[in-house]
C-alpha cells in the first residue's frame, strides 16, 4: 500500500486494516487533505455516507434472508455526529439514543415514536418527560424507572410504551452477569404480578422485551434470545400483547486483513513483555499480558478489542438467528413462531469502513530512550475507547516525500501535558521520518474511536466532524459539516 503520496506504517510487525476505495482516493489527493486541514483544523473526521447506508442494507438483507421481520437502531452512542442520523431516518432504520441530547437531537432532525428507542443506563425526569411526551418507546432498568415513568405519564396524561431489559441468564450452567436489567429468575413473577393488570403501573404499555450482553459469544445471544421468548410467551397469556424481542447490540466487526499478522503481533507482544525481544510497545506496555512472578510466563489477557474476527457483522448477526435449542429449532424460526419483531442496536458495526481520522504532525524529538517521538496536532482522547489500544496500521501522507527511504521507527503522542498521552501504544515504521505538516491518518475510527471519550481538556476545540454524500471527481467542495444537516 505505497505510492508517491503516502504509506502505511510498515516494519515486520504489521495489522494491516481493511480498507475502502474512498479512503484510498482520499489519500491520493494530498493538497485536498492538506486544504481541509487548513480549513477545519486538526484533528479532522471524515465519514463516508455511502458505506453506511451499505452497511444498513447488509444488515436488512439478513432479516430478509431468514424471512423474520427485523428493525435496526442505530446505536447513536458510537458516534454523535447529526448527520448519521439523518442518514439512518432516511434510511428506513431507526435510532437507539442514550441520553436526553441524544433523543433531543433525534426528534429534531426527524425521529419519531415509529423509529426512536431510549436505551439510556439512567434516565432523569426531564429525559423520561421527554421519551413520554413524544410516545418513545423506553427500556426500562429497574423499579425506580417503572415507577416514575408510570408517574410522569400519569401527570401527563400519555400511554408509555416501555420494554423490559432482562439479564442473568443461564448459559451452560452459569449465570450471566450484568449491572443492567431484571433478573430473568429472581423478578421474573414480580413481573408478571405488576403487568398483569392495570392496577400496579396503570400508566405503562409493555410492548417488549429487551437485553444487551457484555462480550461477543454468539451462543450466549442465541440461549438468551431462546429465554426470553419464553418469557414472551408467559406474558403473552396473561394478556399483554408484546411486540418486540430487542437482542441489542455488541455485533463483532473485522478490522483487519490477516490472521496471522493478529496472531504475530500477540506472540511478539508476549515475548516482548517476558524479555525474550527488544519492545514493541511504549515502554513495554503489555497492553494486559503481564509477566508472571519470577516466571517466563505470561499471565492475563490482551486488553483490546478483538481486531481480527472471522465470524463478524452480517455473519454474526445470521448465526446468532441460526442458533438452535436443545429441539433443533433456530432462533429464527422461534421468531417466526412467535410473529414477533426482533430489533438489534449496533453502533461500531454499521460504521465499519465509514469514518477515518486525519491529524498534522506538529514535531520531531528524539526522548532519553533513543525514541523518536512524533507529537501530533491531537490528543489521547481523540482516539480513544475502552480498547487499550487501537491496534491498526495508520497511513501517513507525506507532503513531500523524500526520494531515499530512510525506515524510521517511531512512537504517535499527543498534546495533553500529560505522560501517558501516547496515541497509539504500537511502534509504528514509516518509510522516512515524518516531517512538520506531513499528515496521519487513522482507518475506521468512526465506531467509538473519534468521539466516545474526546474532552476539551486545556480548552483544545473538539474535533471537526466532515461527511461524504456521494465521490465523483474528487475536490473539497464534496464535503459537508455536521451544522449542514437540518
Amino acid at each position: 500500500m505505497t505510492n508517491n503520496n503516502y504509506s502505511k506504517s510498515l516494519g515486520d510487525i504489521q495489522l494491516t486494516p481493511v480498507t475502502s476505495a474512498w479512503m484510498h482516493e482520499m489519500m491520493n489527493h494530498t493538497e485536498i487533505v492538506e486544504n481541509l486541514l487548513e480549513t477545519y483544523g486538526s484533528p479532522l473526521n471524515i465519514h463516508h455516507l455511502p458505506s453506511f447506508q451499505k452497511n444498513i442494507s447488509d444488515y436488512l438483507e439478513v432479516f430478509k434472508k431468514f424471512e423474520v421481520e427485523g428493525q435496526i437502531y442505530f446505536a447513536r452512542k458510537a458516534n454523535k455526529s447529526k448527520a448519521l442520523v439523518d442518514t439512518a431516518l432516511k434510511s428506513g432504520i431507526g435510532v437507539d439514543t442514550a441520553s436526553y441530547n441524544e433523543l433531543k437531537q433525534a426528534i429534531e432532525i426527524g425521529g419519531t415514536e415509529h423509529n426512536l428507542i431510549l436505551t439510556a443506563a439512567v434516565k432523569n425526569r426531564a429525559l423520561l418527560e421527554l421519551a413520554i411526551m413524544n410516545h418513545i418507546t423506553i427500556i426500562v432498568d429497574n423499579t425506580d424507572e417503572l415507577q416514575m415513568a408510570n408517574q410522569i405519564a400519569g401527570e401527563l396524561e400519555k400511554e408509555c410504551s416501555l420494554g423490559i431489559r432482562l439479564s442473568g441468564f443461564q448459559v451452560n450452567g452459569n449465570k450471566l452477569y450484568s449491572r443492567f436489567g431484571f433478573d430473568i429468575e429472581r423478578d421474573r413473577q414480580n413481573l408478571k404480578i405488576w403487568f398483569s393488570d392495570k392496577a400496579t403501573f396503570p400508566h405503562l404499555k409493555l410492548s417488549g422485551f429487551h437485553f444487551h450482553l457484555n462480550g461477543y459469544s454468539i451462543e450466549e445471544r442465541g440461549e438468551a434470545a431462546i429465554q426470553t421468548l419464553e418469557i414472551i410467551q408467559e406474558f403473552r397469556q396473561q394478556g399483554n400483547s408484546i411486540d418486540f424481542l430487542d437482542i441489542g447490540g455488541g455485533i463483532l466487526m473485522n478490522y483487519l486483513e490477516s490472521h496471522e499478522e493478529w496472531v504475530n503481533f500477540q506472540n511478539h507482544l508476549r515475548d516482548a513483555v517476558l524479555g525474550k525481544r527488544e519492545p514493541i510497545t511504549f515502554q513495554n506496555n503489555g497492553l494486559g499480558f503481564e509477566q508472571e512472578t519470577n516466571k517466563m510466563e505470561i499471565r492475563g489477557n490482551l486488553s483490546t478489542y478483538p481486531f481480527y474476527n472471522e465470524i463478524h457483522s452480517t455473519n454474526f448477526l445470521s448465526q446468532i438467528l441460526s442458533y438452535q435449542n436443545s429441539f433443533g429449532t433456530s432462533v429464527a424460526e422461534l421468531i417466526n413462531s412467535a410473529n414477533i419483531q426482533v430489533r438489534i442496536e449496533p453502533g461500531r458495526s454499521l460504521l465499519n469502513q465509514v469514518g477515518v481520522t486525519l491529524a498534522k504532525v506538529a514535531h520531531r524529538k528524539l526522548d532519553a530512550q533513543g525514541n523518536w517521538l512524533v507529537g501530533m496536532e491531537m490528543n489521547m482522547s481523540q482516539l480513544k475507547s475502552s480498547s487499550a489500544d487501537f491496534l491498526l496500521d495508520p497511513f501517513i501522507i507525506y507532503k513531500n516525500r523524500p526520494e531515499v527511504i530512510e525506515e524510521a521507527k517511531l512512537f504517535l503522542t499527543g498534546s495533553y501535558c500529560l505522560e501517558q498521552d501516547v496515541l497509539l501504544k504500537r511502534e509504528l515504521t514509516f518509510p522516512n521520518l515524518p516531517s512538520r505538516g506531513d499528515m496521519i491518518l487513522f482507518v475506521n475510527t468512526a465506531g467509538y474511536m473519534m468521539h466516545f471519550y474526546q474532552t476539551e481538556s486545556h480548552l483544545f476545540n473538539l474535533s471537526q466532524d466532515l461527511f461524504l454524500e456521494k465521490f465523483e471527481k474528487l475536490s473539497s467542495e464534496l464535503f459537508t459539516t455536521d451544522s449542514s444537516v437540518n
